[in-house]
């Protein structure tokens, strides 16, 4: 009997481990697996706002920026007007909100003239001068470096000539999700997502959100209401224009606010694929872009610090142009794009050093990168045909070691982590100090005097809010 018993419980588990685990569209199809094709276990992708490549990386050197002689018409369609605007090194002076409809980007295009920047934006009645403006090392200093040690990408279009809301589809979606660009009042119904992909293989994913409000979504947001920066959260996060993303509770629960990436990364919890969204650092224009810098800055240390890091990838770019000049004319893929360049970079153990990559890219190519890396299907036409961003890896060298990027152009980025020698010569050096301030203090006392030093120049650091 006990040899009877021992073979039915032999058969027993082969039998449960070989039944189907999970159902429906969670279920993993034979053979699949949710393990990564390369080194990559952690993609991290954050979309920023409203500017184009020339105007953040036009003057990076080696990079395909504002061409020599550059002069924009003031009105292309006017031939006897001569008059024409230089690009210029933005500084203090002010900015707006550019129109970045996609109206004004077909006017700017004017059928691949790349000549209407300005005079678009003067038919909307703002500064058409501004488009030509743009900014530098000076602003900029930490996205150079970034650029210096990891990957610029220089060929990067916004996937439609439109504004947000048809690019974050792309960007989740590989399709515009609506015939007219916007979120349809019923929200995207079917559209299929990359995170549904990702849930039926079982693959971990998250989409953070900085300063996420749960009650925002496309059911409580009236069109035309004005909700601030709040209501952008709808247009920002496609899924939560959703039904079955806002009514399932797995799904709901992994649209998240930003503070669960920190979480993530020390408890060791990070999803295969995470999207980020921000919120006040978004460099949306007029916004500022050393509060964007920074807030970059530390998303890129946490994942640094983390486990995570030799087995990540890094990346962020642009949703649209924002109004800002450009000069390379976008391909015209289909009739929604592409739209213009946009920046895009990226952080890994495994990028090239210092790589610029000319790549034909666009908001699908994070996807296609996610569908290689663990063996999922195109979306749409768009992701199925794109180019990847692994362009900008080495799989053939080992992972590099974190470096800490300064917000300075000068040469002081500073490794990982510091040598022990260094530490404990700062200890040693602290301990002397300590003991030469007790010993004159105690030679003052004896002497009966009581001078002190005042230094009436306080140091103040600089506020850019």
């Amino acid at each position: 009997m006990t040899r009877l018993r021992r073979l039915g419980c032999v058969l027993g588990v082969l039998v449960v481990g070989s039944w189907p685990t999970g159902g429906g569209a969670h279920a993993q199809a034979p053979n699949q697996t949710s393990e990564p094709n390369t080194p990559i276990k952690h993609f991290i992708v954050l979309m920023q706002e409203n500017h184009s490549f020339d105007n953040y990386f036009g003057t990076y050197p080696g990079a395909d920026g504002i061409p020599p002689g550059t002069c924009m018409p003031v009105d292309p369609f006017d031939a006897k007007n001569t008059t024409c605007m230089e690009p210029f090194h933005i500084g203090d002076y002010p900015i707006e909100d550019l129109d970045h409809s996609e109206s004004t980007s077909n006017l700017q295009y004017n059928n691949g003239r790349m000549d209407g920047f300005i005079y678009a934006l003067n038919q909307r009645n703002q500064d058409g001068v501004s488009a030509m403006g743009y900014y530098d090392d000076h602003e900029l200093g930490y996205y150079w470096n970034i650029a210096d040690e990891y990957v610029l990408f220089d060929r990067f279009f916004s996937s439609a000539s439109g504004g947000s809301a048809i690019n974050h589809m792309y960007w989740v979606a590989g399709a515009p999700g609506s015939e007219s660009g916007r979120v349809p009042p019923g929200g995207y119904g079917d559209v299929p997502t990359i995170f549904d992909r990702l849930e039926e293989r079982g693959i971990s994913w998250k989409f953070y959100i900085e300063n996420y409000d749960p009650a925002i979504t496309f059911r409580t947001v009236v069109p035309g209401e004005d909700f601030g920066n709040r209501a952008s959260q709808i247009v920002w996060v496609p899924l939560l224009n959703y039904d079955r993303y806002l009514d399932d509770p797995n799904l709901f629960s992994k649209i998240v606010n930003l503070n669960e990436y920190f979480e993530d990364l020390e408890n060791g919890t990070l999803p295969a694929v995470s999207y980020m969204v921000p919120s006040g650092a978004s460099e949306h224009p007029p916004g500022s872009i050393r509060a964007g810098e920074r807030f970059v800055k530390t998303l890129i240390q946490a994942l640094m610090r983390s486990d995570a890091w030799s087995s990540s990838v890094f990346m962020w770019t642009y949703d649209d142009w924002g109004g800002w000049y450009d000069h390379v004319p976008p391909p015209q893929v289909d009739k929604y794009g592409y739209g213009f360049r946009v920046p895009a970079l990226m952080v890994s153990p495994y990028a090239r050093r210092g790589y610029i990559d000319s790549t034909e890219l666009d908001f699908t190519s994070p996807l296609k990168f996610i569908e290689e890396n663990w063996d999922i299907e195109p979306l749409a036409e768009r992701d199925a045909r794109a180019n990847s961003i692994a362009s900008g890896l080495d799989f053939s060298q080992p992972p590099r070691e974190p470096f800490f990027i300064s917000f300075s152009r000068e040469p002081d980025k500073l490794p990982a982590e510091p040598r022990r020698g260094v530490i404990y010569i700062a200890y040693g050096a602290a301990i002397v100090f300590a003991v030469l301030m007790i010993a004159i203090v105690s030679i003052t006392d004896k002497n009966g005097s009581d001078q002190r030093t005042t230094d009436p120049k306080l140091r103040k650091e600089d506020a850019i809010s």
